[in-house]
């Protein structure tokens, strides 16, 4: 691997480690404390929050991206990629395909994690869409697309890290998320 390429590989998980570590700090000292619903109000709170989540979130995606393609090829001399390839092309669409279909079924608001930011409620927890046969699509499924990325750039460095972020993922969901959706919503 190149240097430009450990140094790819560094910023993607130092990129993962801000996603997971900002946002779920922030998620758990607003439904403790309300500090952006009491600074600046519930609606706008949750928008200066949603707007520096997205950045961050779009970050990651784009580190990963790019180490990708600076870590392109380094499978073993002689590994047959086409299989490879093949099975990562399916990966990612199905994970990404999981992502954006578990979003729509959600909407914008509970994407960002609206229901921390004041607003009771309203219903119950998602069971439309992917959410009938899975209980957290987005993110288990949802991050298939991460290792088929790697695997269609024959890159073991990603295919490792790929581990690493849709683990960092899973630990802010059980640590954070699921714990907020079984007090909110009982589930």
């Amino acid at each position: 691997m190149t240097p430009l390429g450990l140094a790819a590989v560094l910023y993607h998980i130092a990129s993962r480690l801000t996603y997971v570590i900002w946002v779920g700090r922030v998620l758990q000292r607003e439904e403790r404390t309300g500090h952006y619903t009491k600074a600046y109000g519930e609606v706008e709170g949750f928008l200066h929050f949603r707007r520096t989540a997205a950045l961050i979130m779009n970050n990651d995606a784009v580190s990963f991206v790019v180490m990708c393609v600076l870590t392109y090829g380094t499978w073993p001399a002689g590994t047959a990629r086409l299989p490879f390839a093949l099975v990562g092309a399916a990966l990612v669409v199905v994970g990404l395909g999981m992502k954006l279909w578990a979003r729509a079924a959600v909407g914008a608001d509970r994407y960002y994690w609206r229901d921390f930011f004041g607003q009771q409620a309203t219903g119950s927890a998602p069971v439309g869409g992917p959410y009938r046969f899975f209980k957290n699509p987005m993110y288990v499924v949802g991050n298939l697309h991460l290792a088929g990325l790697a695997l269609v750039a024959a890159s073991w460095p990603a295919l490792a890290v790929s581990l690493f972020s849709h683990a960092a993922i899973l630990v802010f969901n059980h640590l954070v998320e699921r714990p907020h959706v079984r007090r909110l919503y009982g589930v």
